[in-house]
């Protein structure tokens, strides 16, 4: 870890933390982790190994049977977040974009949409007038901001869930998924975004399954196991290369092929 990392300060830190679904299906077990302001981090693992469970525990929208969460210096559960002080505090720092982008969409018009987050926070109408606009902007939505979100293609769904959540202006950014079922052009509208949020000194934490993307959206990628448990955690470079690692954990298979084109830009193909 480089120095400037250890001397951000934690924004989650997790200590043996399990969690079960009431089906008594397992989630996450003994994860310890600590994530740092400005970090990028991406999520590796197959289907079912934890990487949702994970942000859904960061977003407190579930709470670990075992083990403790703390955000921001302050414990993360059911009975802070109930607190109004702390719930609009936790709220307007952490944003969570899903992978089916439909769930998150509500509003009549894509402007309420946006809109939707900064009136919750109790922002002046000017303020979220002037934020609406920006993020309407920022996204290239301005010419559907009338219609329904509802009736908008896949890729500009995407971008107005993300455009609600970052109208909110959060600190984290919580991302599952979020290029599946993308147009390339969509994809790589989002990774560039995802790129410019860093840079503005967001915390970004992406669950994916897009090993092609990794190197450009995250700084330390963190990988678990289909037994639920976190069993890499280091550089893209260092995990992207360990190719008995990504075997084990069911990320490729025996007949996958990695390609280097110059630097450390990596394409990934399984080739018949």
């Amino acid at each position: 870890m480089s120095s400037a990392e250890t001397a951000a300060a934690p924004v989650f830190q997790l200590e043996k933390v399990s969690y079960s679904y009431p089906d008594g299906e397992v989630g996450t077990q003994d994860l310890d982790l600590v994530i740092r302001e400005q970090e990028r981090i991406a999520l590796l693992g197959a289907n079912g190994s934890g990487k949702s469970t994970l942000l859904k525990i960061l977003d407190g929208l579930i709470f670990p049977q075992g083990g403790s969460v703390q955000a921001f210096g302050q414990t993360l559960n059911e009975k802070h977040l109930n607190h109004d002080g702390f719930n609009q505090v936790f709220r307007q720092q952490v944003g969570f974009v899903f992978q089916n982008s439909e769930t998150q969409l509500f509003s009549s018009t894509v402007y309420e949409e946006i809109a939707f987050g900064p009136l919750h926070l109790g922002l002046e109408e000017d303020e979220v007038r002037r934020r609406v606009g920006q993020t309407l902007e920022l996204f290239d939505l301005k010419d559907v901001k009338d219609r329904p979100p509802f009736k908008l293609s896949g890729g500009e769904k995407k971008r107005v869930a993300l455009g609600a959540v970052m109208a909110t202006n959060p600190s984290v950014l919580l991302l599952d998924e979020p290029t599946a079922a993308l147009d390339p052009r969509t994809q790589r509208w989002l990774i560039d975004m995802l790129v410019q949020f860093g840079r503005y000194g967001k915390t970004i934490i992406t669950a994916t399954h897009d090993l092609d993307i990794v190197s450009e959206i995250a700084d330390r990628a963190l990988v678990f196991d289909e037994e639920h448990r976190l069993v890499a955690n280091g550089s893209p470079s260092e995990v992207l290369s360990n190719r008995d690692l990504l075997l084990r954990v069911n990320l490729i298979d025996p007949r996958f092929h990695q390609h280097t084109h110059g630097g450390d830009h990596r394409h990934y193909h399984i080739h018949d």
